[in-house]
């Protein structure tokens, strides 16, 4: 959600940044193959992120598991010697506690776990199994410069918002599409050899690359040569949705659903205490996972190439997602606001993300917005996304520690209307701006205003959508992207409230610049009510508001030097590291350290 008052103050927002990449990096996808393209964070999901090759993983076969094959007969008893042929079959046949075990191959199905039957959908130790909404399109016909597949009945919503059949917002700040890119909400899909096509909005724009779906005249156009090549195109929009309490799913693929804007996800939680893990989503058509109840944990999932968001979460109390590897989503071109790029959770408590990695997202990295009360964000690394690192919205009790946030479009670090943040041991380097602390005009007392849960009391006393109670130190602050106005950036956008009226404690964090005026403030804090002041060095900061009484700076840093150096360079300036923090990093307490220990 993003605050729409025009700003009185003189720190407004660089115009956000595409990604601009250092070169071309491969990067192994989770069907073992690999993709070649240009990364702004220059380097690979890391060790141990994101599912496990698919056909990698060894789950143990229950002696009454009910066994799926695509060689099997659904008539079958469901047994390793005697499989039945689709995974619906297998859920119809289950008893509650059961657990389904699929052969290897690729099912071409849309499934529901349904309530009441828990169920463990997993692999076949050793077998890859893909879950596919997409088939193989043949009998093409050439016509005027293009090809022409008649009698094509697919049919998808392409709703742009998340209500069925409803039309765009009309106010612009809460519209998905954006004008450059019209047929983002449209789910079809069409690839040729595994290359995605470009889906236009008439025959008149079909070129080489590009697709148009004549729904009145049931006709699928291409506009590149498909004879001999390998044509494939979404026919079924949802995957797998689990209503059952305490199911789980993993080790298994999923790819190529023509998922709509109103069915949040390819892959749905709408159950209490459901797992998911070793799980790859890919190339749907807008989000890969989306998770709408309490107790979920999702760990070793990847999420990338889908069209809109990687993650979606609403209503997700006691949500981990650990090892969540999210990368290269919004591949649509959806605005980065009001949802896009890696992970979005909202209206939920207790949500913990950590040691994964969200890179080179179109949109944000992470982003906790409308009322999530208690957030962790610990060991991860975010870089190369196109927005924002970290964005905590409208939200209260967070803490942000131990993360490498670096060469984003946007801020590394925005927190807007957001209480009781602890932010420590963070590495900041590359991004457009480096840490934002910032309050706007909204309030949970106007009932108009979007963003409150639903669930909770009104007013909520826990949810004042008030900047104030952060806590930073040990942080490194570090050469953020030209045209940054400042390295660290405060500001009350309602004139209310000066920088010593919103308690913020800042003490030990490092400032890198290249030279004195890059950026030309070191801080920009507001000294009184609609005052903002920019400090030009950090010892003039440290004079003015008694901010930083440990902190250093460096403002000629040497450009061969990064943040390892910086951090050794100044490492006397570290506060030790408090009990809670330190428990949820696992570091012992009292330790001295600038930056993430990431590497």
């Amino acid at each position: 959600m993003r605050w729409t008052a025009r700003r009185a103050l003189a720190v407004s927002s660089a115009a956000v940044v595409g990604l601009t990449g250092v070169g071309a990096v491969a990067w192994n996808l989770p069907d073992g193959g690999v993709a070649s393209f240009t990364a702004a964070s220059g380097r690979p999901a890391p060790r141990g992120v994101g599912a496990a090759k698919i056909g990698t993983t060894d789950y143990k076969v229950p002696r009454d598991a009910v066994v799926v094959s695509p060689s099997g007969d659904d008539n079958a008893k469901g047994t390793l010697d005697a499989p039945v042929a689709t995974l619906n079959r297998a859920v119809d046949a289950a008893t509650d506690g059961a657990t389904i075990v699929l052969r290897g191959g690729t099912y071409h199905e849309t499934v529901e776990l349904p309530a009441g039957k828990r169920l463990t959908v997993q692999s076949y130790p050793g077998e890859a199994v893909w879950l596919d909404g997409s088939s193989p399109v043949g009998d093409w016909r050439a016509e005027d410069g293009a090809w022409v597949r008649d009698g094509w009945t697919a049919r998808f919503d392409h709703s742009p918002s998340y209500t069925k059949g409803a039309p765009a917002d009309p106010d612009p700040d809460f519209s998905f599409v954006s004008p450059k890119h019209p047929m983002a909400a449209h789910p079809d899909q069409v690839w040729i050899d595994g290359v995605a096509q470009r889906q236009v909005g008439s025959r008149d724009g079909v070129r080489g690359g590009t697709f148009y779906v004549d729904e009145a005249a049931q006709r699928l156009y291409l506009g590149s040569d498909p004879r001999g090549r390998d044509v494939r195109a979404s026919t079924l929009d949802e995957a797998v949705t689990v209503r059952s309490d305490g199911s789980v799913l993993r080790g298994v693929g999923v790819r190529r659903y023509a998922t709509s804007l109103p069915q949040l996800g390819a892959v749905k939680v709408a159950a209490k205490d459901v797992r998911i893990e070793n799980v790859a989503v890919t190339d749907c058509a807008t989000t890969g996972l989306s998770v709408l109840s309490s107790g979920a944990r999702v760990e070793h999932l990847t999420t990338t190439r889908n069209g809109l968001l990687g993650v979606h979460a609403n209503q997700a109390d006691d949500l981990v997602l650990d090892r969540v590897l999210a990368t290269r989503n919004n591949l649509e071109h959806f605005k980065y606001s009001p949802v896009s790029g890696g992970i979005k959770v909202t209206r939920s408590r207790d949500v913990r993300v950590t040691d994964g990695a969200m890179l080179d997202n179109l949109g944000k990295g992470v982003w906790l917005d409308e009322s999530v009360d208690g957030i962790t964000i610990t060991g991860d690394r975010i870089a190369g996304n196109a927005d924002h690192g970290i964005s905590l919205e409208l939200s209260a009790a967070a803490v942000v520690a131990n993360n490498l946030v670096r060469d984003n479009g946007g801020t590394g670090l925005k927190v807007n209307n957001t209480a009781n943040v602890k932010i420590w041991n963070n590495t900041f380097v590359g991004n457009q701006r480096t840490v934002h602390l910032v309050q706007d005009p909204r309030s949970p007392d106007d009932p108009s205003t979007p963003g409150r849960d639903p669930r909770r009391d009104y007013p909520d006393p826990d949810m004042t959508w008030r900047l104030g109670g952060v806590d930073m130190s040990d942080n490194l602050l570090a050469v953020p992207r030209d045209g940054a106005p400042c390295l660290l950036c405060v500001e009350d956008a309602t004139g209310r409230r000066g920088g010593g009226d919103m308690d913020l404690a800042l003490d030990g964090n490092v400032y890198v610049r290249r030279s004195v005026n890059r950026p030309a403030a070191a801080v920009l804090w507001p000294t009184k009510p609609g005052r903002p002041e920019s400090f030009d060095t950090l010892a003039a900061f440290r004079s003015g508001t008694g901010q930083e009484r440990a902190g250093r700076a460096e403002d000629s840093a040497a450009p061969d030097d990064g943040p390892d150096a910086w951090a050794k360079a100044n490492a006397k300036a570290a506060r030790p590291l408090p009990e809670d923090v330190a428990r949820l990093v696992g570091k012992p307490a009292g330790t001295r350290r600038i930056g993430a220990w990431l590497s």
